[in-house]
C-alpha cells in the first residue's frame, strides 16, 4: 500500500515537473505560460500524447514526432527530479503513514513541495538564460512564509520580524558584491534570492548556505576554466549554487551547523 502511495506522489511530482519546464522556458523570455506547448525546433503544436511526463520522451526516443529533431533532456530530467523530490519530502516529514491527517504536517509538506518546485525553476532557468523570474521569487517567498507559519502559527508576528532581519543580513554580502561589481559579478535576482533564503533559513543557516554556494561556485568555475568551457571573465550563474546551498541547509542544516560550531569551538 505504501509503495502505491509513493508511486502516485512521484506521478504528481512528475506532472508538476512538466509544468515547471514551461515556467523554466517561458518566464525568462517573458512569454505567456498559458497556451498549448509546441516543439522548440519546428514550432508544431504538440498533442496530448506527446506531453505525458517522462514516458513521452522515451517513447519518442528523445526526438520530436514531427521534425525528428532532438528534444532537450532537460524535460524528462526536471520531471524525474521533481517526482523524486516530492517523495523525498514526503518520506522526510511523514514518518508514519497515519500521520498524514495532521494538518500541520501537510502544510509543511505542501510548502516544501512548493519551495523545491521554485528551486528547480530557478536552477534551470538561471543556468539556461542567466535570469531568475520575479514571479518565481515571489512564489518562493510565499511558500517560505507558509512553511514558517506551519511551525510558528501562534507567534507568527514575532517570528516574521526575526526572519526579516535574517533576510536583510544574509542578503547584504550578495548586494555588496552586486553593487561594487556594478552587476557584473552578481545579478539583482541573486540578491533577492539570498534575501528569501535568509528569511527561510535564518541568519546562521543562511550564511552557511552562502558559504557552501561560494565554495561550490569557485570549484565549478575552476574546472570549467581548466577544461576550456569558460574563460576567466565569463559569467557563471550563481543562482544554482544558492539553490544547492539552501537545499543542504534546509534538510541537513542542524548537523552541518553543529559540525561547524565544533570546528570553531563555539
Amino acid at each position: 500500500m505504501n509503495y502505491l502511495i509513493y508511486f502516485f506522489i512521484f506521478l504528481l511530482g512528475a506532472s508538476i515537473g512538466s509544468f515547471l519546464n514551461v515556467l523554466i522556458d517561458r518566464l525568462p523570455q517573458e512569454k505567456k505560460i498559458t497556451g498549448r506547448s509546441v516543439c522548440d525546433e519546428c514550432g508544431h503544436q504538440l498533442s496530448w500524447h506527446d506531453l505525458i511526463p517522462i514516458f513521452s520522451f522515451f517513447l519518442l526516443k528523445g526526438h520530436c514526432r514531427y521534425c525528428r529533431k532532438k528534444i532537450s533532456f532537460q524535460y524528462p530530467l526536471v520531471e524525474i527530479l521533481t517526482g523524486l523530490m516530492f517523495i523525498f519530502v514526503f518520506l522526510t516529514y511523514v514518518k508514519n503513514i497515519q500521520e498524514i491527517s495532521i494538518w500541520q504536517n501537510w502544510l509543511v509538506i505542501l510548502s516544501l513541495w512548493g519551495i523545491f518546485s521554485c528551486f528547480i525553476v530557478i536552477f534551470f532557468s538561471d543556468v539556461k538564460y542567466h535570469l531568475i523570474s520575479d514571479y518565481i521569487l515571489w512564489a518562493l517567498f510565499g511558500f517560505s512564509f507558509f512553511l514558517k507559519f506551519s511551525y510558528h502559527s501562534t507567534e507568527i508576528l514575532k517570528q516574521f520580524q526575526i526572519d526579516i532581519f535574517s533576510s536583510l543580513i544574509v542578503a547584504f554580502p550578495i548586494w555588496l558584491i552586486y553593487f561594487l561589481s556594478k552587476e557584473k559579478a552578481m545579478g539583482l535576482g541573486d540578491v533577492y534570492l539570498a534575501a528569501i533564503l535568509g528569511f527561510l533559513l535564518g541568519w546562521q543557516k543562511g550564511f552557511l548556505a552562502l558559504y557552501i554556494s561560494f565554495v561550490l561556485g569557485g570549484i565549478t568555475g575552476f574546472f570549467l576554466i581548466l577544461f576550456g568551457r569558460k574563460k576567466l571573465k565569463s559569467k557563471i550563474a550563481f543562482g544554482p549554487f544558492l539553490v544547492v546551498g539552501a537545499f543542504l541547509m534546509l534538510f541537513f542544516g542542524e548537523g552541518i551547523l553543529q559540525w561547524v560550531m565544533r570546528i570553531y569551538g563555539l
